[in-house]
């Protein structure tokens, strides 16, 4: 069980994760007294973020650079739920703010085309990517974003290098790309099963065996070049991990098989990629940490909640593109606005 018992201040600067088996309210009296920026790892007792005058009845908001990974990330140790005073319209409600703030964000992005965005999912099937690729994105331009799901690796795309297919899908300026797994399945599923990295037909790379550790290095650091590249030329890159619990999971792939509707879901596959988890989340927690930059950063979404990790990223996209204060509508020039009147009376003629 990974609960997290989280408390904000008032005006959303601090945040306080007290991570416990058995977290409990009352287990910080002196709260509002401790200022730590720090994390220890003893036990049970797993202590991130507290700062001063923290509120526990105050949590209407989030501080999204908690959970960006800047410091070493411990997979295990990190929260798969938030407990918040929050219902679920309470999350909706926020949720649907964001939206209509992130649709006129896009509006202005695609007028001043210099920037695209690129969001990229991560996370153990049915961690939600696809309800909050419907949910968070519904209310943009159609033609302002595009949502790309990478599969298995079809014979054209295996005559380039595993890069190729997402260069190609990358977003043009002004607007939005959605990877619903990304090219970082290259160091996650091709590492639970190496045989995978065969079928690329690479030079020197004739069995398993021939996989080296050196070759997982190269891969993260292509990856990192690759992501440098496009940040560099205007593309934004923000890359979400869903952290769901494996309890929650077999709880959704139960749903799947019960609830007819669902059935079309269900892939016997996944109760196989199940049977690996413990792989997965050692190869995510590796990824991450060698990835995470401050051009491209990851965050980690507690995904048991389905509707708060959904308000999290749109939040989440909503501050980062904050910090790009150059994007607004571009005004016209100074000569074609004095002959204004003009062109006025040019129509009405």
């Amino acid at each position: 069980m990974h609960d997290c018992v989280i408390w904000f201040s008032p005006d959303g600067s601090g945040i306080l994760f007290l991570l416990s088996h058995k977290a409990k309210k009352d287990t910080v009296d002196s709260r509002k007294k401790l200022q730590i920026a720090s994390k220890t790892r003893n036990g049970n007792q797993k202590i991130f973020f507290i700062f001063t005058n923290i509120n526990q009845k105050t949590m209407a908001v989030f501080n999204p650079d908690n959970f960006k990974i800047t410091l070493p990330f411990y997979i295990n140790d990190f929260p798969t739920v938030l407990q918040t005073h929050l219902d679920d319209d309470d999350k909706e409600e926020k949720l649907d703010k964001v939206q209509a703030k992130l649709s006129e964000l896009q509006d202005v992005m695609y007028a001043h085309n210099r920037y695209g965005v690129l969001i990229c999912l991560q996370g153990m099937d049915t961690s939600g990517k696809d309800s909050l690729i419907r949910e968070v994105f519904k209310e943009f331009n159609p033609r302002g974003v595009v949502v790309h799901s990478f599969k298995t690796p079809n014979s054209t795309e295996l005559e380039h290098d595993y890069l190729w297919r997402h260069y190609l899908a990358l977003p043009e300026k002004g607007k939005f790309a959605v990877f619903n797994r990304t090219h970082y399945e290259n160091v996650l599923v091709t590492r639970v099963h190496p045989e995978y990295i065969l079928n690329e037909n690479l030079p020197g790379i004739e069995q398993v065996e021939d996989i080296t550790p050196e070759f997982w290095e190269n891969r993260f650091e292509q990856i990192n070049n690759f992501e440098k590249h496009i940040t560099q030329n205007g593309t934004i890159v923000l890359k979400f991990y869903f952290h769901m619990s494996k309890e929650e999971q077999r709880k959704r792939l139960l749903r799947r098989l019960e609830e007819e509707e669902h059935h079309w879901k269900f892939s016997p596959g996944d109760l196989k990629e199940r049977d690996r988890w413990d792989d997965y989340m050692k190869f995510y927690e590796e990824a991450i940490n060698k990835t995470s930059k401050p051009h491209a950063p990851w965050y980690v979404i507690p995904a048991d909640d389905k509707e708060m990790a959904r308000y999290m990223v749109a939040k989440i996209i909503w501050e980062e593109m904050q910090m790009r204060a150059d994007i607004k509508e571009p005004e016209l020039d100074e000569k074609v606005k004095a002959n204004f009147a003009m062109y006025k009376d040019q129509l009405r003629k």
